[in-house]
């Protein structure tokens, strides 16, 4: 018998994070893996490749990307659309090669059978045909990613009643897989050609992101997920009202996270195990002893989902877990953070079940989705709940948050459609904020006017357009909530959604590692430059799959600078870029000192990182010295992979970079919401 249950949370919990995919992907983490100077390599390193079989893929490789030169060649849009449906079998089986990530022998044929089929699919796209385009069941596809112009793999589903030729529009149920420290993209790519997954319901399409290998969707796996999602609507017809998100494991902490992260997107989300927060999976699971900075509880709030439990009011939420599951302990969490907000989580419980779904709580899962999926996302509910920690996730529904009083802390801003043309609106730890409905979808009167009372204040505001559409914007100023959006003075910076910060936030749209030409002033900066420039480079491919681009400050155009975040490495004398703009910068550095506030540091053993708007381009950002924040230790556990750095930190090199931190971090913060020292 199937039930569902309420469950105080029980901190003295343990649960493992395991995978859902096959055991050769899987590798369990735990206390063993607590010892920052003992770290394992993740990735492990594969098996070596027989000379023979090395030969066959070296010129399977070569032919493969003959073919695609060739393709590359076509003046034909729709060829050079679909050509990155075929680089990700060149990509995948390269970079295995490469990097010995063939981890056991079968993996090798596995290899080659990709590179015959990406083959196949050259040779067909030379003729001008593309029959994977309009195949049913198991496809495998990719797309260019903007964050560093790799190409990227997914999987899909195609249910056999699409019709290619039609206009009716499919429910879209994402899937995010579970843990796998060897999910290389040839074992990513040969498991969505062999294995349909947990759920294929009937006339969905399926998507099957790959997230960028093994980190739990998060950071530039996140970007990934609204990519490869964006990919398939332009390839298939989605119905927006009916995209939903669902994972197992790793998935299900994922699948947590961006159903409160963007919870009006989806008409339902289904997570499964997992974890659903950091401090008390890692105080429970991995047993470590954490003592967190101040800035690390902080940064917590980037993925940890109970303080954004309210945003669930627009999302229906079905979760999922085994009896006797460890990882049980996710949707306990939730249930007891919803409990607060007045939200009486849906948990499905399989009896005397570990880490699987029980097969009676699958049918009792998928006739709840479905009957979710027939009614749809509301795209203009009456009420709207909005919680926020940072401006990176500031939308729900018709309300978008502008600006905050102080990031990192709480901000809620309740809002209601009520009778007779008003709008009531609650805020908190709130100093901006735009009300917005398209086209055809506000129901106000258009005939009368409008109020809108924020915080018992009653402003009078704009009747919706003829086309049924309405948009004003508030700020608040000395206090006082008025009409419209903040005027600042030219040239002032403000934190605003997607330049807010932290560094980690660079590395989630289209960025450049900026190399210098010269020599920094200090050697020991220098040697230290060119160490965490090539850990950068190196961490990039490992952990989120991508090839870095890399420029020197000579070579970077107005292009660059219009296009992209720029990663700049070294100091004003060896790096152009540094020296153009270090004076615009509110860290002063200089030969003698970096100076912060009243506080300086010696340049000779000294070097700051930091995030800000690019003055040369302040719609994208500048970072100084910096990848993204976490390093090897946090490898080993999802849920350590959080922003470990602010906006800015100062180190002090004389303490070598470990598998935490890039050396010792002696200062270090947010800048407050107008990018100032605090």
């Amino acid at each position: 018998m199937i039930f569902q249950r309420n469950f105080i949370v029980k901190t003295t919990i343990a649960f493992a994070l395991c995978a859902t995919l096959s055991p050769a992907l899987v590798h369990a983490d735990g206390p063993a893996d607590n010892i920052p100077d003992k770290v394992r390599r993740i990735p492990s390193l594969g098996v070596e490749v027989p000379a023979p079989q090395k030969q066959q893929l070296q010129q399977g490789l070569a032919k493969l990307q003959a073919s695609l030169d060739q393709l590359k060649k076509s003046k034909d849009a729709r060829i050079k659309a679909l050509i990155p449906d075929v680089e990700i079998y060149h990509r995948a089986v390269r970079c295995a090669l490469e990097y010995q990530e063939f981890f056991h022998e079968r993996e090798i044929g596995y290899g080659l059978k990709l590179l015959q089929q990406g083959q196949e699919r050259a040779d067909q796209l030379l003729k001008g045909e593309a029959p994977w385009t309009r195949q049913t069941g198991l496809v495998v596809r990719g797309y260019i990613s903007k964050i560093d112009q790799t190409v990227q793999p997914y999987g899909l589903v195609i249910p056999d009643s699409y019709t290619f030729d039609g206009k009716s529009q499919y429910r879209c149920d994402l899937w995010f897989h579970g843990r796998g420290e060897r999910l290389s993209e040839v074992n990513f790519i040969s498991q969505q050609q062999r294995s349909r997954g947990q759920y294929t319901p009937a006339n969905t399409i399926v998507l099957h992101p790959y997230g960028r290998y093994s980190n739990a969707f998060k950071f530039a796996g996140e970007i990934d997920v609204l990519e490869a999602l964006e990919s398939t609507k332009q390839n298939y017809r989605i119905d927006d009202d009916r995209v939903s998100v669902r994972g197992f494991s790793m998935g299900g902490a994922a699948c947590w996270q961006f159903a409160v992260h963007y919870a009006d997107r989806w008409f339902a989300a289904n997570p499964g195990a997992g974890f659903s927060e950091t401090p008390l999976f890692l105080d429970v699971f991995q047993k470590e002893t954490l003592k967190p900075t101040w800035y690390e509880k902080k940064l917590w709030q980037m993925y940890d989902c109970p303080g954004y439990a309210l945003n669930l009011f627009q999302c229906p939420t079905v979760a999922y877990s085994g009896e006797i599951d460890r990882q049980k302990q996710a949707a306990d969490v939730m249930e007891a953070a919803l409990a607060k907000v007045g939200i009486d989580l849906v948990h499905i419980i399989g009896p005397n079940t570990a880490h699987k779904i029980h097969p009676d709580s699958k049918i009792i899962i998928e006739d709840k989705m479905d009957s979710l999926a027939r009614v749809g996302r509301q795209r203009v509910p009456n009420t709207v709940h909005l919680v926020a920690y940072t401006l990176k996730y500031n939308q729900m529904a018709w309300v978008t948050l502008d600006a905050m009083e102080e990031e990192w802390t709480q901000a809620q801003i309740d809002a209601r459609l009520l009778p007779h043309n008003r709008v009531e609106i609650k805020t908190n730890n709130v100093t901006g904020f735009t009300l917005k409905m398209e086209a055809g979808e506000s129901p106000l009167d258009m005939t009368q006017p409008v109020t809108v009372q924020i915080d018992g204040v009653k402003l009078e505001a704009p009747r919706p357009k003829s086309d049924r559409s309405w948009q004003i914007s508030f700020h608040r100023a000395n206090s006082v909530w008025q009409r419209g959006p903040a005027v600042y003075e030219p040239g002032q910076l403000v934190k605003k959604h997607n330049l807010q910060g932290p560094i980690d936030d660079a590395f989630m749209d289209s960025f450049i590692f900026v190399s210098p030409s010269g020599t920094c002033a200090s050697p020991t900066v220098d040697k230290w430059v060119k160490s965490e420039m090539k850990h950068a480079i190196v961490h990039w491919r490992q952990q989120f799959r991508g090839d870095a681009r890399v420029m020197q400050d000579s070579q970077i155009t107005d292009k660059e600078i219009a296009s992209s975040n720029l990663v700049l490495w070294g100091d004003p004398q060896s790096n152009q870029l540094i020296k153009k703009i270090v004076d615009k910068l509110p860290i002063q550095w200089n030969q003698e000192a970096i100076v912060v506030g009243q506080t300086q540091y010696p340049a000779a053993h000294h070097a700051p990182i930091l995030i800000f708007p690019n003055p040369l381009n302040p719609e994208k950002y500048v970072v100084l010295n910096s990848g993204f924040t976490y390093r090897e230790f946090a490898y080993l556990n999802n849920a350590r992979q959080v922003p470990m750095l602010p906006d800015w930190a100062i180190i002090d090199l004389r303490t070598p970079a470990g598998s935490q931190y890039p050396g010792k971090v002696v200062d270090t913060n947010f800048f407050d919401e107008f990018w100032r020292v605090k």
